[in-house]
């Protein structure tokens, strides 16, 4: 039965002040213009308490509030991390008591190994690709291949004996390494490798066994840091799909153990919120704990130093 062309009845439509109601966005939140020649902090201060401007205070915050109270503040980063050059940045905050564990996938730990030899990573890979050449540095292969070897007979984990080679090593570009830095302020570092990712897989070598071994040693090291962090921080910078994974892991098998996690904030830095780490680090593992969950989305390169110096303001406030 088709209904009829009629106009709605809008005489009984119910209205109230505008005063009464709640809105999300106040005059008071707004940014305020910065002054020529004003301070850092007064910019920082500026930015609206909207959105992204009141996630980026949180994150600051919550940095800041963990280290005052003894709380963990574990960072895990993929390899874009430090081909960006954010590792100085890492290093400083790892020298002030802002970095309690750092977790890489596996390319991160390349990247970085490469920078403290030869000061330069990161290859042209559309370059090296067709004429068979990609992956192939000599040094990168041979001598990570040999380590996580050595590691896996003296049962280390693979970020502990590739920093312990760097540091004896004393290679040219030693003070921009992370995993430098963690072995001298006695961070732990872990390294969290899918088999076939990365280029000394590619390499003749290359032990699974080895590899496996040191990895999954990392991975308990990496459940033992994860169960401190009632309380504390989680910071996961790139890595889209290894990391998420294994930091889910490490919570549920933390709270077998009855760790309570409570209290715990879980941030991701990254371009574009994905699936995994939107549910296995912002979302699931603080469900129902009083935690929180958090998604900056931008530039490791602009969003880390950032955070860094807001953090170094915030405590020094």
């Amino acid at each position: 039965m088709p209904f009829p062309y009629e106009e709605f009845d809008l005489s009984g439509v119910r209205t109230y002040p505008l005063s009464s109601r709640h809105s999300k966005a106040r005059a008071e939140d707004f940014a305020r213009p910065v002054q020529r020649g004003g301070s850092f902090a007064a910019w920082f201060d500026s930015l609206p308490a909207i959105l992204g401007g009141a996630d980026l205070r949180r994150v600051v915050r919550a940095i800041v509030d963990a280290r005052q109270r003894g709380a963990g503040v574990m960072w895990g980063i993929g390899a874009h991390v430090i081909k960006t050059g954010v590792s100085p940045v890492l290093i400083d905050l790892m020298e002030r008591g802002y970095v309690s564990a750092l977790a890489m996938n596996g390319a991160g730990i390349i990247h970085d190994f490469e920078i403290a030899l030869s000061g330069a990573t990161s290859e042209d890979v559309d370059e090296a690709l067709g004429p068979g050449r990609f992956g192939m540095a000599e040094e990168t292969g041979r001598l990570l291949n040999e380590i996580v070897g050595s590691a896996s007979s003296r049962g280390l984990g693979f970020g502990q004996a590739v920093a312990a080679y760097l540091a004896e090593l004393k290679p040219t570009y030693s003070e921009r390494s992370l995993l430098v830095a963690a072995h001298r302020l006695h961070v732990p570092v872990t390294v969290h490798v899918a088999l076939g990712t990365d280029i000394v897989h590619m390499h003749p070598d290359a032990s699974g066994a080895a590899i496996g071994d040191a990895s999954l040693r990392d991975f308990r090291y990496f459940v033992s840091c994860v169960a401190k962090l009632t309380g504390g921080v989680y910071l996961k910078c790139g890595s889209a799909v290894v990391l998420p994974e294994v930091f889910l892991k490490a919570v549920a098998l933390a709270r077998n153990q009855c760790f309570s996690l409570d209290g715990l904030t879980t941030v991701n830095i990254d371009f574009v919120r994905l699936y995994r780490p939107q549910t296995n680090v912002v979302s699931r593992p603080v469900a129902g704990t009083g935690g929180i969950g958090i998604n900056l989305v931008g530039h490791h390169e602009i969003l880390i130093p950032l955070i860094a110096a807001a953090v170094i303001e915030l405590a020094a406030a």
